[in-house]
């Protein structure tokens, strides 16, 4: 008795449980995932399935992995040099490991700040040397704050082992934040967006692979019970467009009467809707839709167009460049060298494929004493030339106040070369005289 009665408190919450449903706990990432997306779970791999979310994350991080990253020193003039001797400058620049070049790498790292808010590098060390980083996936990594306010990082690897990495070991970039460390994702913060567009997608698909058709109507004249009804339907969907019997002859008896019924897109406000969720994705990732293909031909390669390119490079590229840059000068550079070394991307590397800009962008910074010809030389993979090394300005720029101190500077050097030559200064020649 004494045995049932201890037992009651289970029954009952057993019972309370079962009329509730399901306890959810504060852990259950699947149920808290979906109620603050408001709905279904937005994961990565159902996000990529959408064209929209494909092309901005390709844009943005390709375009990204295609600049040269660069370690420059800065000279006691003031100028600054690649540091090509520096051993950090092959890991930027060229390969950061051994299956990795630094395009698929810079891509995967920008990628999964898109994606999963953050990214992670590890730093592979011999003693205390740097000689490769290792991309770790964001999926795998779970982090805390320890109660001496360092940071700690869990990862597990492929094999399912689980190990702690130090803070000193990591390079953490995060992507959007409210606190600094922990990057923000679409995924999560914009899933209702992202669901609606995944449902209007599979709605689409739907109604085109029945030929945008519905079943349509069969007309009796007759009264037909249940089962008959039910028949009748039935034969209706073997023959309608998207079944078995698609294409072949319907036969209809006792003065039945058929009536196909077609779909009109723009009715159904399909079209509209697929638009409406392209802009707003691209609202998300601070993407102009004209890049992602979306729009008329003159919006995607109209007038325009150049401002377009500057407006993302201003608004959507810089942002993510100057989180990479930071976060390997943090993370990194050796304090003592980070006044002394610069990471930076070359975001001249987006005129490689504009010839004419690029000629433009050249001739203007050497006539202008900015770079020499020799610098603008190797940039196109050239070999230097005599001479081309010096930096030259136009004399036709020279400041009016000079203009007749140079001329007289000039004249009396063109003197003192004639009478070298033993020449006149009317280009007569003295021993002929």
């Amino acid at each position: 008795m004494s045995e049932t009665k201890n037992n009651a408190p289970g029954r009952i919450k057993s019972a309370v449980l079962k009329w509730l449903g399901a306890p959810i706990s504060l852990t259950d990432g699947d149920f808290w995932g979906a109620w603050k997306g408001g709905g279904k779970a937005m994961t990565v791999d159902a996000a990529l399935q959408l064209s929209t979310v494909w092309a901005c994350v390709r844009l943005i991080s390709e375009t990204i992995s295609t600049l040269p990253l660069g370690l420059y020193e800065k000279l006691p003039n003031g100028a600054r040099v690649p540091a090509t001797a520096h051993p950090y400058y092959e890991l930027l620049h060229n390969q950061p490991n051994a299956d990795m070049t630094a395009v698929q790498f810079w891509e995967a790292v920008i990628a999964s700040m898109l994606l999963w808010g953050n990214a992670y590098i590890e730093k592979a060390k011999i003693g205390k040397r740097v000689v490769a980083l290792n991309f770790l996936l964001p999926q795998r990594m779970s982090k805390r704050r320890l109660s001496d306010g360092s940071m700690e990082y869990k990862y597990r690897d492929l094999d399912g082992k689980t190990r702690v990495i130090g803070e000193g070991e990591l390079i953490n970039i995060p992507a959007f934040s409210l606190d600094g460390v922990n990057g923000l994702t679409p995924m999560s913060y914009g899933a209702k967006v992202f669901t609606s567009a995944a449902a209007t997608e599979d709605v689409s698909a739907k109604v085109f692979s029945s030929g945008m058709r519905a079943s349509g109507l069969l007309k009796v004249k007759a009264t037909v019970d249940k089962e008959q009804r039910e028949s009748l339907r039935q034969r209706l969907q073997a023959f309608s467009a998207g079944g078995p019997n698609a294409g072949t002859t319907l036969v209809v008896e006792n003065d039945t009467e058929y009536q196909p019924l077609a779909i009109n897109p723009h009715d159904a406000e399909m079209i509209l809707s697929r638009e409406h969720g392209v802009t707003e994705i691209c609202r998300w990732f601070m993407t102009p839709p004209s890049m992602v293909g979306h729009g008329t031909a003159v919006s995607n390669w109209g007038t325009g167009r150049e401002q377009i390119m500057l407006g993302f490079l201003t608004f959507t590229l810089r942002p993510w460049l100057t989180r990479v840059e930071q976060a390997i000068r943090k993370s990194l550079i050796e304090p003592g060298e980070r006044n002394k070394f610069i990471v930076e991307f070359s975001i001249e590397g987006l005129l490689r494929a504009d010839s004419a800009a690029r000629a433009e962008f050249y001739s203007k910074m050497t006539q202008n004493g900015i770079y020499t010809r020799n610098f603008c030389r190797g940039l196109e993979n050239l070999p230097p030339l005599p001479g081309g090394d010096e930096l030259t300005v136009q004399s036709n720029l020279i400041p009016l106040v000079l203009l007749g101190k140079i001329t007289s500077t000039a004249g009396a050097a063109k003197a003192a070369v004639l009478n070298w030559l033993g020449l006149e200064p009317d280009g007569e020649n003295k021993d002929e005289t």
